[in-house]
């Protein structure tokens, strides 16, 4: 058996969240350092909060996730406020600095209605002007082309077990890539297959969307670096500001 807990914690082994060592920490950090107050929408196992921390933030941190197994590791530290739902149903109003929506989580937001009630979730939570940064990845890039078993990770648990973890492409339909994503042990026994599925929204349809919710495009970048985009980039980094 590979359970929902040992999901979480090999989520958290693959995807160390490190501000000197990974792009996207470090983009996030400078942003999520400078603000009073931050909500991390799709916060997961909540290591972008557990990190700001660490690292001297003082202001409010709140972490907003409907996976209460997630949730259960993001509370291994109690100095932080971690809050059950979907981005849909944020229960504040006006209260955050800034929100953060950090490991292209906003890509499962599949249907028009889904992505219309998260932003205007969000949107309620930020105070006037706050902002709100995510990314996506960029469809032209088709990054679910290197989905495939050809392509595993490995990785050795806590308790010294060997891992070894693919994804496979089982459609894609419009902007809607569906896909499994298998662990394994090394001799190549199945743990565990989860389905799930990804939408890849285009530079102007995100737009579309963030004006119709009520929010003003301030940067977009193509790379970590802060690049723009480009008919190379395999990013969409946004940061979008609550208009009034």
């Amino acid at each position: 058996m590979f359970s929902d807990d040992d999901v979480a914690a090999l989520y958290d082994l693959m995807n160390p969240w490190d501000p000197a060592g990974r792009g996207d920490a470090g983009f996030y950090a400078e942003f999520v350092m400078a603000a009073g107050s931050v909500l991390d929408v799709g916060c997961g196992t909540g290591l972008m909060l557990h990190s700001a921390r660490e690292h001297g933030h003082t202001g409010r941190l709140t972490g907003l996730d409907p996976d209460p197994v997630s949730l259960a590791r993001a509370r291994r530290r109690d100095d932080i406020e971690w809050v059950e739902a979907a981005a849909a149903d944020a229960p504040w109003l006006a209260e955050f600095d800034l929100a953060a929506m950090t490991g292209h989580a906003f890509q499962c937001l599949i249907s028009d209605e889904e992505v219309r009630a998260s932003l205007a979730g969000v949107r309620r939570a930020l105070r006037d002007s706050g902002r709100f940064a995510f990314e996506t990845r960029h469809p032209q890039a088709r990054a679910w082309q290197a989905w495939n078993p050809s392509n595993p990770s490995d990785f050795t648990d806590s308790s010294g077990r060997r891992l070894r973890v693919w994804h496979e492409v089982e459609s894609v339909v419009g902007d809607v890539v569906t896909l499994t994503e298998t662990t394994a042990e090394a001799d190549g026994r199945v743990l565990r297959v989860d389905r799930s599925e990804l939408r890849f929204i285009g530079v102007e349809t995100l737009s579309d969307f963030l004006d119709e919710a009520g929010f003003e495009i301030t940067a977009q970048y193509g790379g970590w670096d802060r690049r723009p985009i480009d008919a190379s980039s395999r990013e969409i980094i946004t940061i979008a500001r609550k208009s009034s």
